[in-house]
């Protein structure tokens, strides 16, 4: 049996062979260098020489910064809420068939030692069912608190419908505003 060889073969693969082993070394490279890290972008960090130091001598305050100063009102002067709701209580919620009529007792205490305040209330009576935020009606009034004070009143509302048939209500004071005088 005769063994035929073709020409050049052997240079073509070893050709072959020395690209894929020239290959298989860059990937190699570049498997290890990936792997290190030298192709990867990395971050070095920069050191800033120290800054220099203020000395009162610079006429600079070397002492840690303090916070923002803030108003503190005299012991001689109260501060207060313009929104005295706080300071209202209602009860007795009522109403009368026989008069037509919403009322509600209110009081109002003013906790000031020294001043006196005049409230600016309103009083609503509201749809309860369904509460869809309608008002049967409104009492409005001035009224002014000597300090330490409390003042009650009755506020009322007439309804102008002859007949009323059953319905539900709730009083809300929706209103105090305190204005000191």
């Amino acid at each position: 049996m005769k063994q035929r060889m073709r020409m050049g073969t052997a240079v073509r693969g070893g050709a072959r062979r020395g690209s894929r082993a020239a290959a298989a070394t860059a990937l190699v490279l570049v498997t290890a260098t990936t792997a290190s890290g030298c192709l990867l972008p990395q971050r070095h960090p920069v050191v800033l020489p120290p800054s220099p130091t203020a000395s009162p001598s610079d006429g600079y305050d070397t002492s840690e910064p303090s916070e923002e100063p803030t108003y503190s009102p005299s012991p001689a002067e109260e501060t207060y809420d313009p929104d005295g709701r706080d300071d209202v209580t209602g009860r007795n919620c009522d109403f009368s068939n026989s008069l037509r009529q919403f009322t509600y007792t209110v009081s109002i205490t003013n906790p000031s030692t020294t001043d006196s305040f005049s409230y600016d209330m309103a009083v609503n009576w509201m749809k309860a069912k369904p509460a869809d935020g309608k008002a049967y009606g409104l009492h409005q009034r001035s009224i002014v608190v000597g300090p330490g004070d409390t003042e009650t009143y009755t506020a009322k509302y007439t309804v102008n419908q002859s007949s009323i048939g059953q319905f539900w209500y709730t009083c809300q004071i929706t209103r105090a505003h305190k204005t000191r005088m």
